[in-house]
């Protein structure tokens, strides 16, 4: 049976959600940037929840542009490479960066590295400072084998959340931002001339169809 599948923002959508969640969200120094990573740059939520500062800065500080997804933290058990370049995105990873250290989450002694950031913790943290829960699932694959894959079901839920908020209903999820992101974003205003250069992602295809073992 054929998994059934999230609705796909349109253009519209996307900057209201981005809109509302600054104005409203607790946190929208973070949850922006969450939206962001995954409309930009493809990025799952179990990636998103698990990426560390040291995937996104250079020890200078400076953010890389092109970010490394270790074979660890991606659900086909292979590393692949997005590019984060989009000035949107690049800014509320600035702003969430200066939230933490400000707030004292995960932080070193001094800014000399990584913006003072602890290089080798999750990038993404909860509203305490910890990092996301993930939980332990199954899926059959493209060649019909069964394998376990790491789930950010607390920060997929909390994302759901974030739509719900913003007056999406039924059908969207944090899987909507995936499919937006893979229909091509660049026509949504969030990409500029410079980033259309490079592709936004690379798509492994033993990750596009796949069904939960109950």
């Amino acid at each position: 049976m054929e998994p059934k599948r999230a609705k796909t923002l349109s253009p519209s959508q996307i900057r209201h959600l981005l809109r509302v969640t600054d104005a409203t969200s607790r946190h929208p120094e973070r949850d922006v940037l969450v939206l962001l990573l995954g409309f930009t740059c493809g990025m799952r939520v179990s990636e998103i929840a698990q990426i560390e500062v040291a995937d996104v800065l250079l020890p200078s500080g400076r953010a890389r542009e092109e970010v490394s997804l270790r074979s660890a933290i991606t659900k086909g058990s292979k590393a692949r490479c997005v590019y984060l370049s989009n000035p949107k995105a690049v800014a509320a990873l600035e702003r969430y960066i200066e939230w933490r250290w400000n707030h004292g989450k995960a932080t070193a002694l001094d800014r000399s590295k990584w913006r003072g950031l602890m290089p080798h913790v999750p990038l993404i943290l909860t509203h305490k400072g910890a990092r996301y829960e993930l939980s332990v699932k199954r899926r059959v694959n493209y060649d019909g084998e069964t394998v376990d894959y790491l789930a950010a079901d607390s920060l997929q839920n909390y994302i759901t959340g974030l739509y719900r908020a913003a007056g999406f209903g039924r059908g969207f999820s944090s899987h909507s931002g995936l499919y937006a992101s893979g229909a091509g974003t660049i026509n949504f205003g969030l990409h500029d001339a410079s980033s259309r250069r490079k592709p936004l992602f690379v798509v492994l295809p033993n990750t596009l169809r796949y069904c939960i073992l109950q």
